[in-house]
């Protein structure tokens, strides 16, 4: 354990004297935690006078790597940052915690099959949950991001029952933003003047990003995506394709993940968990299905289109349904029905 320097001064300086909350990212040595964690000590997430503790959890090897995290954790001088934990022992890394960020996952290594991955995956987030019943409040958001994310949460969620099950999301904000950056870019205006796209399903390439509902503002003038864009078979081709396949376009040509653009989605998701979305605005989260209007199966769990308040999301109802989006939900549906039964088969072995 690294304490960081006392609070003697707190008082002197003006800074929050509100309680810490305990912040647990795993696969705290990755490319995507080096980009997350500064974000999050710096107030950036929970708020710029919400005292964190980090709690960073890695298999054993990485330990060595952890230190070094640490060091420059500390020499950032950040001071919401109280203490900063590392730690490969899920007894330590799951305790109290108010906020768990899952982002170390087993990737998918040449010549695995998929079922190979989510069986591996399946034993990792079964574990994961189980200790988070066992030593983490049950107040605590669950967010996963390491993949395959929908399912690696689904399966953490039921192996934690005694936390509620809309506590646990998973990462599609990193689509979201893709989706929300494309059409700015493609109408010439800045990413903050597109709202309300939606992804549906998996965080996969079935996901489909869809623009149906989606906002412009194009320089003063608020109109429907389709207008702004004024090119109907770009939005129903090239324009999913590329947000479906970003993720692999960014690997080809970085020779790594899309590590800053990911830690950014997450930063924006747990912000939006705690302080909630903008009036008239929504965001894409994978959520727990359960009696949707949107007739996605039960027990799943799939990208939404949710408003947040109180810490509370609520699935946008009511959004009408034309053919082609009917039939884009179904098919990264029956994708994510086919990997949870999957799942469930190794769930017990």
């Amino acid at each position: 354990v690294v304490t960081l320097p006392s609070l003697q001064c707190v008082a002197s300086r003006g800074a929050s004297a509100a309680e810490p909350i305990r912040v647990l990212v795993t696969g705290a040595a990755g490319q995507i935690a080096y980009s997350l964690l500064y974000s999050i000590a710096k107030g950036d997430v929970f708020g710029k006078d919400q005292p964190i503790i980090l709690v960073l959890l890695d298999i054993t090897p990485m330990l060595p790597v952890l230190d070094g995290v640490v060091m420059e954790l500390q020499d950032c001088a950040l001071p919401l940052l109280r203490e900063v934990i590392p730690t490969d022992k899920v007894e330590v890394g799951f305790k109290d915690l108010d906020a768990a960020i899952l982002v170390g996952s087993m990737p998918r290594k040449e010549g695995m099959e998929r079922k190979d991955l989510l069986k591996a995956n399946v034993a990792i987030f079964k574990t994961q949950g189980e200790a988070l019943e066992k030593y983490a409040k049950k107040t605590v958001k669950v967010l996963v991001v390491g993949n395959p994310a929908n399912t690696n949460c689904l399966i953490a969620s039921k192996s934690a029952p005694s936390i509620p099950k809309e506590n646990f999301s998973c990462l599609t904000r990193l689509d979201h933003n893709r989706a929300r950056s494309q059409v700015a870019m493609r109408v010439g205006v800045p990413s903050d003047c597109v709202k309300n796209v939606i992804i549906w399903g998996n965080h996969s390439s079935t996901q489909y990003p869809d623009v149906h509902h989606a906002i412009v503002n194009n320089h003063g003038k608020e109109m429907s995506a389709f207008d702004a864009v004024n090119d109907e078979s770009w939005l129903k081709g090239d324009f999913i394709t590329t947000v479906q396949q970003r993720g692999a376009a960014v690997i080809k040509a970085r020779k790594l993940s899309s590590a800053m653009s990911a830690a950014k989605a997450i930063c924006d998701h747990m912000r939006d968990i705690w302080f909630g979305t903008p009036d008239g605005e929504w965001v894409s989260m994978g959520i727990y299905s359960t009696g949707n209007s949107y007739g996605v199966p039960n027990d799943l769990m799939y990208s939404f289109p949710v408003m947040i308040k109180n810490k509370t999301w609520k699935v946008v109802d009511g959004l009408a349904i034309n053919d082609f989006s009917r039939g884009k939900m179904d098919g990264t549906a029956a994708e994510l029905v086919d990997e949870r039964d999957t799942a469930l088969t190794f769930l017990g072995a």
